[in-house]
Formats: C-alpha cells, structure tokens, sequence
C-alpha cells in the first residue's frame, strides 16, 4: 500500500482532515490520529505510525519492520519502518481498528460536536439586547 492509498483509505472515515505537520509528516487527523506518512521518502518507502489494541501491541513489535512508536509507545502506538511492512488488507484492518480506539476514547461532548449534535448542556443565554460574549458573571462583593 503506498501512501496514496493509505490517503484515500483515511479520507473516508468520517471526520478525518489531513495536514502536514513537522516538516514533511502527512497526518490524517479528526479529534483523532490514526497515520504519520513520510512524504519525503518516496511513496512506496514511507513509514506510518498507528495506534493499536493493547492485546496486539506486542505481537506487532516482535514482527521485522514493525516497532514500538518513538514517545507513543505506552499509549500502544506501532511504527512501521516501511509501508508495505504489512499485507494491505492487514494495514487496513489496523487503520480502521486505531480509528476506532482514537474515537471511543474521544470525550462524549466532542463525539456529539462532531457528530453535530452539538453538546448536550444548554448554552447561558445573554439578556436581551446584548451578546453573549458581552454578558459578565457577577462578582463577590469586596471585603473592605
């Protein structure tokens, strides 16, 4: 799976933006991050790094071309030196799973924002004829 592969997989979970963070990291992101692509290496030759299930995590490492994610480790991120490490249909898998974990560890108000429910407590409404950004909270009075 080369890298525009793995772009067009990405893209289609909902919520999911990419950017490119740290120079040259091709990031797909959505309250979550699931791939860091290399794109400075050629397309067939990039690394990736994803978050996994704990009950995974060690087989994964003990795999040649797989390795525990520099500073993401204890969260049980992976590494992939290249990225056709994997079969293609197990990458997949793998992307999909680390979306999955990333979301449902998502706090549940910023599961509704993204969801477009919109958070669940009702906003303070300001008094009429003043914005909402304008309304102040009463201040304790003062000891003298």
């Amino acid at each position: 799976m080369d890298i525009e592969a793995i772009r067009r997989y990405c893209l289609q979970f909902p919520h999911t933006t990419e950017n490119v963070q740290w120079g040259a990291d091709l990031c797909f992101q959505g309250g979550w991050q699931t791939v860091r692509g290399d794109r400075a290496r050629s397309r067939s030759a990039g690394t990736a790094q994803l978050q996994v299930h704990s009950r995974n995590f060690t087989e994964l490492c003990e795999r040649p071309g797989v390795r525990p994610a520099p500073y993401l480790a204890r969260a049980q991120w992976v590494a992939l030196e290249q990225l056709n490490t994997l079969p293609d249909s197990e990458l997949r898998d793998l992307i999909a799973e680390s979306y999955r974990l990333v979301w449902e560890r998502l706090p549940k108000k910023r599961r509704e924002e993204l969801q477009g429910a919109g958070p669940k407590s009702a906003r303070r409404k300001a008094a009429p004829g003043k914005s909402a950004a304008k309304t102040k909270r009463a201040q304790p009075a003062r000891r003298k």
